[in-house]
């Protein structure tokens, strides 16, 4: 069952700096709950990064620092008394190219599960079956959940890890270009999947692709780094139609009508 759930972000003069480098910097905006919000922006304009310190994955690289203030329903998520690894149970996240578990299909869905306490058999059952349901795959491997994550195709992999993620019933899902290593008939199936999963969780995804954005997408952030010497700043952010259509600042669109990036 899943939880009522809020899961939104307040960003708040947000800045990353690696080492004496600044990354990013002055970040301040809001992820509303139940929706997709999609960053966009060229390579090396601070996207990933920006998305790594929703759930604290920063802390895993030496040497970086976290400034300003990320609020998750309105408590500061970089608090002394924040565990990160509690953090990423209710901030989950999906990697660019899949990253099963060397294990069944059902010892993958069930992992997270187990880790926190969770041992009756049926109780993982259940679990595992409405985690590969949300993440459309149960219906091609519900008589298959013995076989190895790595005899599935690439698409089926990557959703499985979407369940994975699901199955400690995340408040939200942090996605780094989920669907750039997969053909197009494995992408709609992951933005088929992203349709029906915004209902229940929200969604941060970084993407080049101006079309996915467009498709899938509540709300879009432009990040832009101007110069190898400056940092990446948010240009802009607002509704995903709007900016599409109508955006704001023309450098936003310059870049979603494809004359630099």
């Amino acid at each position: 069952m899943v939880k009522d759930q809020t899961g939104s972000f307040e960003l708040e003069n947000v800045s990353v700096t690696y080492g004496k480098e600044t990354a990013v910097a002055g970040v301040s905006m809001s992820v509303p709950s139940q929706a997709v919000t999609a960053l966009i922006g060229p390579s090396g304009c601070g996207k990933s990064t920006l998305l790594r310190c929703l759930n604290r994955m920063n802390d895993e690289i030496g040497g970086v620092t976290v400034g300003g203030a990320i609020l998750l329903d309105g408590a500061d998520i970089n608090a002394r008394n924040v565990d990160p690894v509690e953090l990423r149970i209710r901030v989950g996240q999906v990697f660019q190219k899949p990253n099963p578990f060397p294990m069944s299909v059902y010892d993958n869905v069930a992992y997270g599960p187990k880790t926190h306490g969770v041992r009756t058999r049926s109780d993982l059952d259940a679990i595992v079956e409405e985690s590969l349901v949300r993440a459309a795959l149960w219906n091609e491997v519900k008589g298959s959940l013995k076989k190895h994550a790595f005899e599935l195709s690439g698409g089926q992999q990557q959703r499985l890890c979407i369940a994975r993620a699901l199955a400690t019933e995340p408040e939200v899902l942090l996605m780094d270009e989920p669907a750039s290593a997969l053909d197009p008939i494995s992408t709609q199936q992951i933005e088929d999947t992203i349709a029906e999963l915004k209902d229940t969780v929200t969604i941060v995804i970084v993407t080049h692709n101006m079309q996915q954005a467009a498709r899938i997408s509540d709300r879009t952030a432009f990040m832009l780094r101007e110069s190898m010497e400056a940092p990446a700043t948010l240009i802009e952010v607002g509704d995903t139609r709007t900016m599409f259509t109508n955006p704001s600042d023309k450098r936003t669109e310059a870049y979603i009508t494809g004359r630099f990036g």
